[in-house]
């Protein structure tokens, strides 16, 4: 009886290929995480709840529509919301065009803090990420990136304004 040197369906490259990217979703969130963490008191995923709101109309977003950005449920974006209530940086009212809805609404301290965290976030993002890569390597990671998410999930992902490229203003 041979043992095969292969996981069935998987080649050497792809294999090798597989093990790169499993250990980038491994390193990338908790650098990201470690960063925003030590210079704002938020993990990536509240970041990314504070600057959803922060670049929707109104600085508002139905609890729903969220989650469905920040790729949650809907019990961890709760928590999430809870959290960032106590602190001042979100509140959540019901939705007066159809009470059957939650609404998120980022308040003016919210917006000042995400207004303080978005520079040195994106920067270690500028560091870790584009610049190792080329500018054709940025845009097939952007397309290669969309195809994978599409074949998780074919929900939307959240795709930033084009009119607020820049991190918000106070």
């Amino acid at each position: 009886m041979s043992m095969q040197s292969e996981p069935d369906g998987m080649s050497a490259e792809r294999l090798e290929v597989w093990a790169s990217l499993a250990t980038l979703l491994e390193r990338l969130p908790t650098a990201l995480d470690a960063q925003l963490q030590r210079d704002s008191g938020l993990t990536h995923f509240e970041h990314g709840v504070l600057y959803a709101l922060d670049s929707a109309p109104e600085r508002t977003l139905r609890l729903s529509t969220l989650a469905g950005y920040a790729s949650s449920t809907l019990s961890r974006l709760s928590r999430a919301i809870t959290r960032l209530e106590a602190k001042g940086w979100v509140h959540r009212i019901i939705d007066p065009a159809d009470g059957r809805f939650t609404l998120a609404v980022l308040t003016n301290e919210g917006h000042v803090k995400v207004t303080q965290s978005t520079p040195g976030h994106h920067a270690l993002v500028d560091r870790l990420v584009f610049d190792a890569l080329t500018a054709s390597q940025i845009r097939q990671l952007g397309v290669i990136s969309r195809s994978i998410s599409e074949a998780i999930d074919t929900a939307p992902v959240w795709t930033p304004p084009s009119a607020k490229v820049d991190p918000p203003t106070l």
